[in-house]
Order: structure tokens, then sequence, then C-alpha cells
């Protein structure tokens, strides 16, 4: 088991480096000048100058990139040249909103379509697998932005049953805040449940072929007993691989849906960030990005030896 850590966290650091470079280049090819955007439009070369040297945009790009992987190595990500605020504090306070919609939606998404998936399997095509698998395909093509709308002129403009604009932290009203992310949560939580009832399904429907399940219920186990102790834990591998990437990847920034709901989650930050040009920012927001996809993946791996224990042996 330590091995299999080991080798894990050995992966993580080339990749880091590599998301640390690809981000710092990218942020670079992004179109137009952040001098140009700060002093607008009438600004003469000298000012665009004066400005490139302040913001140290007029030395090599390595020399750029060494700058900053320094600062970020001690754990600065510098500041916002807008706004001229800490961007590590800024994401931390953006983050916080985002990840309460996500962390919160995500698991509604489990804890639903994981037993609805493997309940279609079990009832492999008899009309409950059928319904089933048109709801997740119907879940699958509905937009989350449209979808949001559609609860938004329901339960905010004709029921007036939550606010339809605006965001309460939840440090100041709990009760408040719920009434802003419920509908956030749920919008999220119905259209990511499409993808996990299906893969699901379609894992658990491989390991019922297998012959250790048919040897199972030829042995006279009840067939909740198979479900649960037998191909539950054996078809939930892939599930659980797509419930991270899933969580990484909204984690990241659920920029449309924010948008939407006008929540001020790190998406949305990022957007205006890439708007205003402002690199300090992009940059810190694309590498707190790859840090969540590069954590997750690593939890996702080691949980893995807790479904297959024999992934230890292969290693």
């Amino acid at each position: 088991m330590i091995k299999y850590v080991f080798n894990r966290l050995l992966f993580v650091i080339p990749t880091y480096l590599f998301v640390a470079l690809s981000v710092f280049v990218l942020v670079r090819l992004v179109p137009g000048d952040p001098a140009q955007v700060i002093l607008g439009e009438g600004a003469s070369e000298l000012q665009l100058a004066r400005l490139h040297h302040e913001l140290g945009l007029d030395v090599p790009i390595y020399n750029q990139f060494l700058t900053w992987a320094g600062r970020v190595l001690h754990g600065d990500l510098g500041r916002s040249i807008i706004t001229g605020q800490n961007i590590a504090e800024m994401i931390f306070e953006h983050f916080q909103v985002t990840a309460v919609i996500v962390f919160s939606a995500v698991c509604l998404a489990a804890l639903a379509a994981v037993p609805a998936g493997l309940f279609a399997a079990w009832r492999h095509n008899r009309w409950q697998d059928f319904s089933i698998v048109a709801l997740a395909a119907l879940l699958l093509s509905i937009p989350s932005f449209w979808l949001g709308l559609l609860f938004l002129l329901l339960f905010g403009l004709k029921l007036g049953w939550v606010p339809v604009v605006g965001y309460i932290g939840f440090g100041q009203d709990p009760i408040a805040a719920a009434q802003y992310v419920i509908l956030p949560i749920v919008t999220l939580a119905l259209c990511e449940s499409g993808p996990i009832i299906r893969m699901m399904r379609a894992s658990a429907l491989e390991v019922m072929r297998l012959d250790y399940v048919t040897h199972a219920r030829a042995k006279g186990l009840v067939e909740s007993r198979v479900l649960l102790r037998h191909i539950l834990p054996n078809a939930f591998a892939p599930t659980w691989t797509l419930i991270g990437l899933t969580l990484g990847h909204l984690l990241g920034g659920a920029a449309v849906l924010e948008t939407v709901f006008t929540l001020p989650g790190l998406g949305r930050m990022m957007v205006d960030a890439v708007l205003a040009r402002d690199y300090p920012v992009i940059q810190g927001c694309l590498l707190f990005t790859a840090s969540i996809y590069l954590i997750l993946n690593l939890i996702v791996d080691l949980c893995y030896p807790l479904f297959d224990p024999r992934i230890l042996g292969s290693r």
C-alpha cells in the first residue's frame, strides 16, 4: 500500500510542473494587452511602456515565468493588476461559494444516480430499465443554464419561493444563504445525474455477466445481497472515477451556472479576469483549478484499492 501511495504521489510532481508551465504560456496567448485595458484606448506609448515595466511585462517571458514560479512556491499568487487584491484571498473567497454548491450537488446526484443505475441494470430490458435510461438521456440532453432559467422563472418569478438575484454568504445568514443556493444545487444535481446513471448501469451490467455473480446466485443468496455485496463494490470503481472527474471539473468553476444565478463563484471570477486581461488572476485561477484536478485524481486513485484490492497486488 505504501509503495502504491508513493508512486501516485511521485506522478503528481512532474504533472504539476507541466501544468504550471502550460498555464503560464496559455495565459500569455490570450489576445489583448492588460496595460491597454487598465489605461484605456487613449493611453500614449510612454504610459503603456511605463505600466508594462511596473507590471513586469517588458522582460523576457522565461524571466516572467521564473519570477512567478518562485512566488508560487512560497505560496504567493500575486495581486490583481486591476483591483490590487491578493489573489489567494480572492480565490478562497470565491471558491467557498462554488464548493458549497458543487459538493452538495454532486453528493445529491451520486446518492440518487448510483442506486438508480444499479436498479436499472438489475431490471435489464424491462420497463423500469427503459424508464431510467430515458430519464438519464433526458437529463443528459438538457443544458444546465436552460434548466436553471426555467427554475428561476417558476420558483423565483412565478411562485416567489426563492430570490432570483444576488447572494448572501452562510456566515451572514445561513437560512437566507440556503435560499440562494438551493436552485443551483438542484439544477446541477439533475444535470450531473444522467452520466452517473449511465455509467453505473453499464458497469453493473458488465459485472452481472461474470461467473462469480452466477455462482453467488446458484448458492441461493438473496438478490439484495448479491447486488449490494458482490455487484455494487466491483461495479462502482468506474462510477467513482466519473464522480471524481465531475467534481474536479465543477470545482474549477461552473461559470455558466454561476452567471445564470448571479453567484460570485470561482468560474465567474475567472471569466471576469479573462475579459479584463488580468494575467495574475487568470494564472492563479487556472493553477488552482489544476491543483483541484490533481488532488481529486490522487484521492480517486488512492481509493481504488478499497473497491478492488487486486490493484495493490498488480503493482
